[in-house]
């Protein structure tokens, strides 16, 4: 007969002392979800298992009605942000104990989670397609790579962050529920590996979203300098940008802030459509050659005019082009790989999302949509500019009037998709620090409301001021996303679904969690128990999941290197801060 193991999950109470009974270890109080620490370390995979089966069968007997049941839904999505429905009854819960919410019925408490999933798959898919960091660089990354490398391997990027989002959507499924319910990124890896995996996490993902922020102030700030011929002060355009992105980022929840997206997305078009006509018409932007992808192919040769002033016509190469450096090669082949970085906030969508389940067929929707323009927008740029690619695409417009034009698009779509990350930045800070440290309030009631209001211009002031007094900004940028943002597209998905399909599948019948005892049921435990959940049930994902982890560790130490290089050379350069009048721009 197997030994069997029962793991208490609950606190005794005050004066309270667990009862070993034999190998079985019992207490006399059953401690509650809604009774527990925001992050405990005793309740094990087994419970969070247990509630979110049963969160996703009462999703179940719930269905989508109306629109959202149907193909439109997706791209017109309803403007109802109404919360899952809400239960009624039931008794106030025992207050006695250790508790940080003391006489809060199991009713109260998980509609406190339904109250705040408002968000469907057409307002997630425009969020998706915001988030991510846009097709302006793909025309640069082409010319870096050649036709036949480029194209195959933005493919290869584009099932890959695919397969990335399908394990996060797997893994949320299986541990989220109304009683624990995932919040971020940072709680799948709590629960998984611990609290060193959540610090982690919470550290790269706080860093990289405060710093895409001011990035997009600093773009923003340029897009308007230019529009204004530079007739205002650069650092003053900055400031404009980042005072209309603390107004915009004063939407708190998702649902709202998908009309935006929604908005973004087709803005975002715009532009596309805008370049795509210019490069067809008009010559590319010579003055601005310096900064094009010829500048690090055969030493530049391909964009040197002359002695009568005249540049050499267009190249496009069929293969890898002669770089000048490897970490030349690699950082174009970067600006690719961070097309598909919205991974990052994949868990925080479908924390507030209604039923997490139509995430999957949003995110697939999403991706292909993704794929289709950024790829057509690049090829087309590529084929008509060549070397003279330049990252922004619309800056390679020679005509100023419509360079201009594209140019106050972007930056519009730019702040929309600041706002984004600054929302669910602050949301980070402010479930992993002040509820945890300091207590604060759930977002769901006033005091959090106002709190969270009172968190953004600050939040955005400090983006600005990093963004602004930190010299090449921008190739700090790019060394933080290949330590930050590839890993949670890449790294970080099979290693967190290694981790959760290790302790499912050694389970084994009879194992689980017990709601009415408070108690977890393993049949063993130690090396055994291991071994049946690496080599058990799907042993081939879990192998190949640990191979594809270390490709992208790989991937991401090239992409740090090539970054730093990059940053590195720019120094060298004599590098200014943002804090300046003349635009960046001023020249091109």
């Amino acid at each position: 007969m197997a030994k069997l193991i029962e793991t208490q999950l609950g606190k005794a109470g005050p004066g309270q002392d667990d009862v070993a009974v034999g190998e079985l270890v019992t207490s006399p109080a059953v401690m509650k979800p809604q009774h527990r620490p925001l992050h405990d370390p005793t309740v094990t995979f087994e419970e969070y298992l247990h509630y979110a089966r049963n969160t996703r069968l009462e999703e179940s007997s719930h269905p989508p009605v109306g629109r959202e049941t149907t193909a439109w839904s997706l791209i017109f999505p309803s403007k109802s942000d109404a919360g899952v429905a809400q239960k009624v009854g039931g008794e106030k819960a025992n207050s006695s104990g250790p508790n940080t919410h003391a006489g809060v019925s199991d009713e109260e408490w998980t509609n406190a989670s339904r109250a705040l999933r408002t968000a469907t798959r057409g307002a997630c898919f425009y969020l998706i397609t915001t988030d991510i960091l846009g097709p302006s660089s793909l025309p640069y990354a082409f010319a870096t790579m050649g036709w036949g490398p480029g194209i195959t391997l933005y493919t290869i990027f584009a099932v890959l962050a695919g397969y990335s989002g399908y394990l996060l959507y797997e893994i949320f499924l299986g541990l989220d529920s109304y009683e624990y319910p995932v919040r971020s990124f940072g709680d799948l890896g709590y629960r998984l590996y611990g609290p060193w995996m959540r610090y982690l996490f919470n550290f790269l993902q706080g860093l990289q979203l405060i710093l895409l922020v001011g990035l997009n102030i600093i773009m923003s700030g340029e897009s308007l300098s230019q529009s204004t011929r530079f007739q205002l002060c650069f650092i003053v355009c900055c400031l404009i940008c980042a005072l209309i992105g603390m107004v915009a980022g004063q939407v708190r929840t998702l649902q709202k802030l998908g009309w935006l997206a929604n908005a973004a997305v087709w803005i975002n078009l715009v532009w596309v459509f805008i370049t795509i006509g210019a490069v067809a018409h008009y010559p590319p932007n010579y003055r601005g050659s310096g900064a094009s992808a010829g500048a690090v192919i055969d030493g530049g040769i391909h964009i040197t005019p002359d002695a009568d002033g005249n540049y050499p016509p267009v190249q496009t190469s069929g293969g890898l082009p002669h770089s000048d450096s490897f970490a030349g090669s690699v950082s174009g082949a970067m600006q690719a790989v961070f097309s598909y970085g919205g991974s990052m906030m994949f868990p925080e969508f479908m924390a507030e999302m209604k039923r997490p389940k139509d995430f999957l067929s949003a995110m697939w929707a999403a991706q292909a949509f993704i794929y289709f323009w950024y790829m057509f927008h690049g090829l087309f740029v590529y084929g008509y500019q060549g070397q003279y690619s330049i990252n922004p695409s619309y800056l390679g417009i020679s005509e100023y009037r419509l360079q201009v034009a594209a140019n106050t698009f972007a930056m519009v779509a730019i702040l929309i998709a600041a706002a984004l990350y600054g929302n669910i930045g602050i949301k980070v800070i402010y479930n992993g620090i002040l509820m945890e440290w300091f207590r604060a309030p759930d977002l769901t009631r006033r005091p959090g409301k106002i709190v969270f209001a009172v968190l953004i211009p600050i939040y955005w002031a400090i983006a600005y001021a990093i963004a602004a007094g930190i010299p090449n900004f921008s190739g700090l940028t790019a060394v933080a996303t290949s330590i930050c943002v590839l890993q949670f597209t890449y790294t970080f998905p099979p290693l967190l679904s290694i981790a959760f399909y290790i302790k499912k599948h050694a389970m084994v019948d009879g194992d689980g969690f017990d709601a009415s005892t408070g108690r977890t049921i393993r049949a063993d435990s130690g090396f055994s128990r291991l071994r049946r959940g690496l080599l058990g049930r799907r042993w081939y994902a879990n192998i190949g999941n640990f191979f594809y982890f270390l490709g992208a560790l790989a991937l991401a130490g090239l992409g740090a290197y090539s970054s730093i290089e990059v940053l590195k050379d720019a120094f060298a350069k004599g590098s200014t801060s943002s804090y300046v009048c003349k635009s960046p721009l001023d020249g091109m």
